[in-house]
């Protein structure tokens, strides 16, 4: 076999192979001999056909299938010979194989790049740490009340706290609008969910009384049209409703599995759940920062297959999004076409994996089974059966590297932690929750 390799871009390469004619006929003719003793002709008895009648019958099909089969064989020999990593299957043009003159063809393919990944003692990350205050876990009881409370109809004017029950029509101008009507609403006075006037409008009214609310569009409203406008609203009070909270006794303990240990154990758990919950956000920002410092440090050229499949990946993912919320895609929408969508995401994405595959390969880094199992049973107690699920994961060999797969990455987190600059960041576990809330929004 002949190889040549000639770089015709920055990680494109073209190589040229040659498969001398021996290689192929003598590949061929073993095929054949195999069809001979298995294959079934009209007029012989079974294994008994001449291997020209064979070779008339099957000659030019079974040359097809071991051309194919010695290309793909023989690139992989190649890519070897030549220590090449191709990024994915490399486009064959021309391909000449006619018989009596071997195989030649030409593979274009992207490589990986080469590259010495950044000292982990060069980056510097954030480290968050929190801790849950007597404070915290009083507000996380209340909130919880809150959730579990009951609405009381009342006989008396609303006020703040209260939930009201109403019927609006809205009018610009006295034209209807869009979104500015609804019946049976319900509104928590003081939540500033309506436009500003509105909530503190119904204060002092009960239900059965009818009015109107003169008030103004804000200048930056979120609908254009609408902006900066006068706007009148005919309201109709149902009812007044008067929040009660639930006590702190057996029932409620009961509603989130405590049966024993009264409110101390009932504080015990709250305070465990939140420290879980920090725990998963704290990590979260762990990996954030650590992938932002090796995105930031580490300039690499990036095969554009990569990072065409990335965009593609990011595209049906952002589908699959809208389609959960209710929201159909139109396939025809340029939005979804546009070259430029997803670049700078795909391309900080494909560039964080390969520094990440790089570690991995340099360090020889495995992901733990212990970690793995952890994982895994962590991942089934959210399900009636969790035996069952762990059984699942390791029923099938690619659900489980899927969950490797995350470990690694876990693996190379706190690789890069116990060597890079790291610079700590003590905060609230308010603070820590809403700055999630409002990242992932």
């Amino acid at each position: 076999m002949q190889v040549s390799v000639e770089s015709t871009g920055l990680l494109e390469r073209t190589m040229r192979v040659e498969l001398p004619e021996d290689r192929v006929s003598g590949a061929v003719e073993s095929r054949l001999q195999n069809l001979v003793r298995t294959t079934r002709i009209q007029g012989f008895r079974p294994g008994k056909a001449p291997l020209r009648i064979v070779r008339q019958r099957f000659g030019q099909r079974v040359r097809q299938e071991v051309v194919g089969e010695l290309v793909q064989q023989s690139f992989y020999e190649a890519v070897g010979k030549e220590q090449l990593r191709p990024v994915a299957g490399p486009e064959i043009n021309p391909l000449e194989a006619n018989a009596g003159n071997g195989i030649r063809y030409t593979a274009k393919f992207e490589v990986l790049p080469e590259f010495e990944p950044a000292a982990p003692e060069k980056l510097e990350i954030e480290k968050t740490t929190c801790e849950i205050s007597v404070a915290n876990v009083d507000t996380m009881v209340e909130t919880l009340r809150k959730q579990h409370r009951r609405m009381n109809p009342v006989e008396r004017a609303a006020m703040m706290g209260d939930v009201v029950e109403l019927n609006f029509s809205g009018r610009v101008a006295g034209e209807a609008f869009a979104g500015g009507e609804a019946k049976e609403f319900k509104v928590e006075l003081g939540s500033a969910r309506l436009l500003e006037g509105f909530e503190q409008g119904l204060i002092g009214h009960q239900g059965g009384e009818e009015f109107q609310l003169d008030l103004r569009f804000p200048d930056d409203y979120r609908v254009v049209e609408l902006r900066g406008k006068p706007v009148t609203f005919d309201v109709k009070v149902l009812q007044v409703l008067e929040p009660q909270l639930p006590e702190l006794n057996g029932e409620f303990f009961v509603a989130f599995g405590i049966k024993e240990g009264g409110v101390d154990a009932f504080r015990q758990e709250v305070r465990e759940h939140m420290e879980r919950e920090a725990a998963v956000v704290i990590r979260n920002r762990l990996r954030d920062s650590v992938v932002t410092a090796i995105h930031k440090s580490n300039e690499i050229a990036l095969p554009v297959v990569l990072v065409q499949r990335e965009k593609h990946r990011l595209g049906e993912q952002l589908k699959a999004n809208l389609k959960a919320y209710g929201v159909q895609p139109d396939a025809g929408d340029e939005r979804f076409r546009d070259p430029a969508l997803f670049e700078d995401q795909a391309r900080k994405r494909v560039a964080v994996q390969l520094v990440v595959a790089e570690i991995v390969r340099r360090q020889e880094l495995k992901a733990n089974p212990a970690r793995v199992r952890a994982m895994i049973e962590d991942n089934a107690k959210s399900y009636e059966d969790p035996a069952a699920i762990v059984s699942w994961y390791y029923a099938d060999r690619s659900r489980l590297a899927d969950v490797e797969a995350l470990v690694l990455e876990d693996e190379v987190i706190d690789w890069i932690s116990a060597r890079a600059r790291v610079r700590e960041v003590q905060v609230g576990f308010d603070e820590l929750v809403n700055k999630r809330q409002t990242e992932s929004a």
